[in-house]
This record gives C-alpha cells, sequence and structure tokens, in this order.
C-alpha cells in the first residue's frame, strides 16, 4: 500500500530546513506532527519534599533541554542565584549550546559529552570531589544512575519534570499510513489514548530497541526501524520504505 499520510509523534519542528519538511515536498506525502507525550514541571514545593537544597551542590549534571528549562525554572522558584563557580556538565554539544539560555558561556564552567551519557564519565571523574545534582525526569535511563554509582562520585537526583501522556481523543477517527514513535512512552500513550487499538494497514516507525520492543510487546508490526548503518537517521528510513511502496505511482 502506497504512503501518503504520516503521523510523526513529536513536536513539530522550529527549524525551517527540517527533513521531515524536505520528506514531505519530495516524496508528496503529508506529515503531521502530535507530542503523545509532554513533560510538565515539578512545583518547588514537591522538590523540597524530594530534600533538595540547591545550595548544598557545586555542579549540575544536564541530559537535555527538558533538565536545563527546569533547572533554572526550579532555581528562581526558590529564589536561588546560581552561583558563577557551578560547574555545567553536559551531555551533548546540543544541551551546552542550549544552557547559553541562562548564562554568560565563557564566564561559566561547562564540560560536555560528545553524545551518549557515558561519554561524560571520564569528565565526571575528574572532579569527582564535586557535589552533583541530577535534575531530571520521572522516567530516567538505568544507564544514567547505574554509570554514577560506578564513578563513585557524591551525587542526587531529583524529579524536576514528569512526563505525562497527552490527550489524543481528537484523533479517534483519524488515519494515517505510518504513525513515528521514538520512546517506549509514545507506545504507552497510544494504547492509554485508545486501548482497542488495532494495526491492520498502519505502518510502525520506530526509533531505537527499547522502542522496538515496546512495539513487539503490545503485539504490534515493527514496518520501519532505525537507526540502521544504511539509514541512520528516521527521515532517511522513510524516505527509503516510501521510495519502495510508492514505485509507479
Amino acid at each position: 500500500m502506497k504512503v501518503k499520510t504520516i503521523l510523526v509523534s513529536q513536536p513539530e519542528p522550529k527549524i525551517e530546513n527540517s527533513p521531515y519538511f524536505d520528506l514531505q515536498e519530495r516524496q508528496k506525502v503529508k506529515v503531521d506532527f502530535r507530542p503523545f507525550i509532554h513533560v510538565e514541571g515539578v512545583e518547588a514545593k514537591e522538590i523540597r519534599l524530594q530534600k533538595i537544597d540547591l545550595t548544598k551542590f557545586t555542579a549540575i549534571i544536564l541530559t537535555s533541554r527538558n533538565s536545563v528549562d527546569h533547572f533554572f525554572r526550579v532555581a528562581e522558584e526558590m529564589r536561588f542565584k546560581v552561583p558563577d563557580t557551578m560547574k555545567y556538565f553536559c551531555q551533548s554539544e546540543a544541551v551546552a549550546y542550549y544552557l547559553q539560555k541562562y548564562v554568560v558561556y565563557r564566564k561559566r564552567k561547562i564540560y560536555v559529552g560528545k553524545r551518549n551519557f557515558e561519554d561524560l564519565s571520564p569528565l565526571i571523574k575528574k572532579y569527582k570531589d564535586e557535589k552533583f545534582l541530577l535534575p531530571t525526569t520521572d522516567k530516567v535511563k538505568p544507564v544514567i544512575p547505574g554509570t554514577l554509582d560506578n564513578l563513585g562520585v557524591n551525587w542526587t537526583q531529583a524529579t524536576f519534570y514528569k512526563t505525562v501522556i497527552s490527550d489524543l481523543s481528537d484523533l479517534a477517527d483519524v488515519y494515517y499510513d505510518i504513525l513515528v514513535f521514538f520512546s517506549p512512552s509514545g507506545i504507552e500513550s497510544l494504547f492509554h489514548n485508545f486501548p482497542d487499538f488495532k494495526q491492520n494497514d498502519t505502518r510502525i516507525a520506530v526509533f531505537g530497541n527499547t522502542t522496538i520492543k515496546a512495539v513487539e510487546a503490545k503485539g504490534l508490526r515493527v514496518d520501519i526501524a532505525a537507526p540502521t548503518p544504511e539509514t541512520p537517521s528516521m527521515t532517511m528510513a522513510l524516505k527509503k520504505y516510501i521510495d519502495q511502496v510508492n514505485k509507479g505511482k
């Protein structure tokens, strides 16, 4: 069956040159975006109940833009002036770049990993005498606390924001040829909103092994998977699939 419509379970990209827009134009398909999950901040009073005192920490570990936003939001709510001496350990360049929204980059001590959390290990280990705060979501990848425990550093995890299932009831009677998922939470949201969901002719595209497992655990079929050596991005995987099934269009 040919592909005409795609629903990506994420917010619409804010950049004009997103590969999704290129895919839509070149492949003549309609691509819609709808976050199946969203993030909500935890109030400062809840964080105090977690026995978190921001004055006790000398370094912050930031794994995403959300962690950056919510750390500074909570600091403001608690009327905590982040000292210039605070060290920031960012999981990737993208997170470090985003940090500039809140601090003067050249005047701060910022340490950047390559991409995965494990890449931060040598940097964190180098400053093992610091007191680290990990402001994070309620759903943390096990590799993060595991890595920090193995390093033997003084660290504390605190839930600054939560992943919440979005209301998708308006999509009940809407059909898409392809549904695109990037996390097990997206699959959880699908079945929370539509407990009787049947895949039938809908193609499911997934990114990452954990998402594949979540799809298969629900008895669904994975039709498009990324990353692979041939298709390292989701848009490349979608293009390859559409090229195959839309031949002779």
